[in-house]
C-alpha cells in the first residue's frame, strides 16, 4: 500500500455504523503502521464544520470533503459526492463504497484483516449504501441500529478497539425485539401521519419504532405521493435534524438546499439554532422549501383600488 502520513489524530462521523467502522479501522490500520494509540474524534456534521483544524496531519473519514480540508498531509477517505478535489490532502473516494470498505481496503493492504472483519464490514457496506436487494439487507439494517440505539462512545467504550465483538453480539437482540414489537405498531401509527411540506416533500411523524425502516416501507409501499420522506429529531446538543429519504436520487438536492448533505437516497441536515421545536422545524422547511409566491399586482388591479379609494 502507498505510505500513509502519522496521523495526529483520526476524524469520523459520530451519527451511525459507517463512521463508526470506519473510525476504528483506522484507529487498528494507525496502531499496526506507527504502533501508537492514536486519538478518535466522532463529530456531527454541524459541529464538525465549526471544529479548528489544528493538527498538522489527520485521517478524515465518513465526512464530505470540502476545500478546508485540503491540507498537507491529511487523508480523507469518503463516499459523499464531491464538486472538486484537493490540491494537497489525498483524497481516497468512491461512492460506489461506504466510507468502511474504503477503509478496510487500505486495512487490508498492511495485513489488518480477518474473516470477522470481513462480514462486519460486507454488512456495514450493504447498510449504509441501503443496498435493500441486498438478501443480507434486513440484517444490516439491525446491525445499522445499533448506533442508532447506543450512543457512540458507549459502544466504543464496550467493544475496547475490537470491532470484531460487534458480530452476533448480544445487544443485538434488543435490536430485534424492537423490530418486532415496535417497528408494526410505528409504522401503522406513522402512515396516516404525513404532513406535506411541499408536493414532494412529506414529513413523517414518529412515535415509536426505527425511523429509517418505518420510512423505508412507507416510500416502497407505492401509496405515497411524496418520493421523499423527512422525520425530525430534536437533539439536545444541535437542535433540530432532519432526515431525508427518497428511493429515485432526490434526497441529496432538498438536503443541499438545507444546507445539508449525504446521499442521493438518504441525507440530512441541521436546521439553524432558532429552530427550537418540531412544529417550528415544519414552519421553517415549509418557508425555505416552498415558499409562497409574492403577490403580484396587475395594471388592472391598481386601477381598480384607485377608483374603489376615490
Amino acid at each position: 500500500m502507498d505510505v500513509l502520513p502519522r496521523p495526529d489524530v483520526i476524524l469520523t462521523h459520530e451519527s451511525d455504523l459507517d463512521g463508526f467502522v470506519s473510525g476504528h479501522l483506522l484507529q487498528r490500520l494507525a496502531q499496526s503502521l506507527y504502533k501508537t494509540d492514536v486519538r478518535l474524534e466522532a463529530w456531527n456534521t454541524q459541529a464538525w464544520r465549526q471544529r479548528p483544524l489544528k493538527e498538522r496531519s489527520a485521517w478524515v473519514c465518513d465526512m464530505a470533503y470540502d476545500g478546508r480540508l485540503d491540507r498537507p498531509d491529511w487523508v480523507i477517505i469518503d463516499h459523499h459526492p464531491v464538486d472538486d478535489r484537493p490540491r494537497q490532502a489525498r483524497l481516497i473516494h468512491d461512492t460506489t463504497r461506504s466510507a468502511a470498505l474504503l477503509c478496510y481496503d487500505l486495512c487490508r493492504a498492511a495485513g489488518v484483516c480477518n474473516p470477522e472483519l470481513d462480514r462486519l464490514v460486507a454488512l456495514t457496506d450493504i447498510g449504509d449504501l441501503f443496498a435493500e436487494d441486498h438478501p443480507d439487507f434486513d440484517l444490516s439494517q439491525e446491525y445499522s441500529a445499533l448506533l442508532k440505539t447506543y450512543p457512540f462512545w458507549s459502544l466504543s467504550k464496550l467493544i475496547e478497539g475490537r470491532l470484531e465483538v460487534l458480530l452476533d453480539h448480544p445487544l443485538l437482540e434488543v435490536v430485534r425485539t424492537r423490530k418486532r414489537v415496535e417497528d408494526p405498531i410505528g409504522l401503522a401509527w406513522s402512515r396516516t401521519r404525513v404532513t406535506e411540506i411541499t408536493p414532494t416533500l412529506g414529513w413523517v411523524d414518529i412515535a415509536v419504532g426505527n425511523s429509517n425502516l418505518i420510512v423505508h416501507e412507507l416510500l416502497r409501499s407505492g401509496d405515497r405521493r411524496h418520493v421523499v420522506l423527512a422525520t425530525l429529531i430534536r437533539k439536545a446538543a444541535s437542535g433540530v435534524v432532519v432526515s431525508l429519504r427518497s428511493r429515485s436520487g432526490e434526497a441529496l438536492g432538498i438536503a443541499q438546499k438545507l444546507q445539508g448533505g449525504g446521499h442521493p437516497n438518504a441525507a440530512g441536515a441541521t436546521l439553524p439554532r432558532s429552530v427550537q421545536t418540531l412544529p417550528d422545524a415544519v414552519e421553517y422547511l415549509r418557508k425555505i422549501l416552498d415558499p409562497k409566491p409574492v403577490g403580484i399586482v396587475t395594471l388592472d388591479s391598481a386601477f381598480s383600488d384607485l377608483r374603489l379609494g376615490g
